[in-house]
């Protein structure tokens, strides 16, 4: 047994392989299970593990994929938003250095262990925190024409998948992923393998769309593949997905920073939002999700002012957002606001380029898309159902009671 961030895991017996399918809201598979395009899953909904758990909040790509390979949510291991202000150099920085981690992953702790450990990821941004301290294989798909022994413990990466470097706008970004998942286990066999795409087509397409059930039977194919292999599979997502718009399809924001200047004056606040990351044709970096950094003396007022916004879910204080949503209290600001369901978040009008968003908007990061699927293709008999489960139980259960 392994212990890690607090929990214990078996060592695994059988290959193990965990799934983070990015802006997966449960009704895709709803839709394309129902549309006849899923049969393995349907299958396994029917004869293996079917949950609905909770991801972290902010709903975003980096803190869920840190919390599932840690076992533990934000607060444990620090990685609060693809984004963050670091109030030691008054910067506003992407949270994909390792430097930010404040905990072990069970991936680096299972190699220290002896076990073979493989990861894929879509985005060349998740790779260096999920890999950091682990002995083993770690590459994107994004980048995988570059990789090295030396970096990332495997060379020869497109010969060996078959398929040229997609472009990262694309759904074949993770078709990569799970084709490079089938050959590793084909031919390297790892004890272990962790595989988290990207959300392209979620961003274009709402559940049932005939593109998003495409992208699912895609899917499906390759788990078909990795069950035949034996593996123990574990699928759940980073976080859900909605669409954010106003009755004339046009995005539905409330800029924060615009609302704020006008109080407070010009530059006495700061917005940042967690979702921002190089990948803006997705999303535009607009998220239901905001922390907000104040003059001192003024976070009550603003507090109250923000809950009267239509469109404002909740505002809460730093230590209550830290206690609620289990985030680490100095990588937040004096206040969080994450927005109703159909509502993003921005700074100002100014800020935000959406002339390149191809189709109307569909975001996430709020409490809205925390609900996710969470499926094993092995049934694990005495579950209380009734329990909540959270995205980050994917190892607990695909370790501890699936083999």
């Amino acid at each position: 047994m392994l212990q890690v961030n607090g929990r214990r895991y078996a060592l695994p017996k059988q290959p193990t392989v965990v799934i983070c399918v990015d802006g997966c809201e449960p009704d895709y598979i709803a839709q394309a299970v129902a549309a006849g395009q899923m049969p393995t899953m349907k299958r396994w909904l029917a004869e293996g593990t079917a949950l609905v758990a909770d991801c972290v909040v902010p709903s975003f790509t980096n803190p869920n994929n840190l919390s599932i390979v840690t076992g533990a949510p934000p607060s444990v291991h620090g990685i609060c938003g693809n984004y963050l202000y670091d109030a030691t150099t008054a910067a506003e920085v992407m949270m994909n250095d390792p430097k930010w981690l404040r905990a072990p992953t069970l991936l680096a702790r299972l190699a220290d262990a002896g076990k073979s450990v493989a990861v894929v990821t879509a985005k060349d941004k998740l790779r260096k925190l999920l890999g950091h301290g682990m002995r083993g294989i770690c590459f994107s798909s994004e980048k995988a024409d570059q990789t090295t022994v030396a970096e990332h413990g495997i060379d020869g990466v497109l010969p060996l998948v078959g398929m040229p470097v997609p472009s990262v706008y694309s759904a074949e970004l993770s078709e990569f992923v799970f084709a490079a998942g089938v050959k590793l286990l084909e031919t390297r066999r790892p004890d272990v393998l962790y595989l988290s795409t990207t959300d392209y087509v979620q961003h274009k397409h709402a559940p049932g769309d005939p593109e998003a059930n495409r992208f699912y039977a895609m899917m499906d194919r390759y788990l078909a593949r990795l069950d035949a292999l034996g593996a123990v599979v574990a699928l759940t997502a980073d976080h859900g997905m909605n669409a954010k718009t106003k009755l004339d399809a046009s995005p539905n924001v409330i800029y924060l920073q615009d609302l704020l200047d006008g109080w407070l004056g010009a530059g006495r606040a700061r917005v940042i939002l967690p979702i921002t990351d190089p990948y803006v044709v997705h999303h535009g970096a607009l998220g239901s999700f905001a922390t907000v950094y104040l003059p001192p003396d003024t976070a009550r007022a603003t507090m109250m002012r923000l809950r009267d916004i239509r469109g404002i879910e909740l505002v809460a204080a730093r230590d209550e957002a830290a206690l609620r949503f289990e985030l680490p209290a100095d990588r937040i600001g004096d206040l969080i606001v994450v927005a109703e369901r159909s509502f993003v978040l921005g700074t100002s009008v100014s800020r935000h380029d959406l002339s390149q968003l191809e189709r109307p908007l569909r975001s996430h990061g709020g409490i809205s898309e925390q609900r996710v699927p969470l499926v094993v293709n092995r049934r694990v008999p005495g579950l209380d159902s009734n329990r909540r489960w959270r995205n980050f139980d994917a190892f607990d259960l695909a370790l501890n009671h699936a083999q």
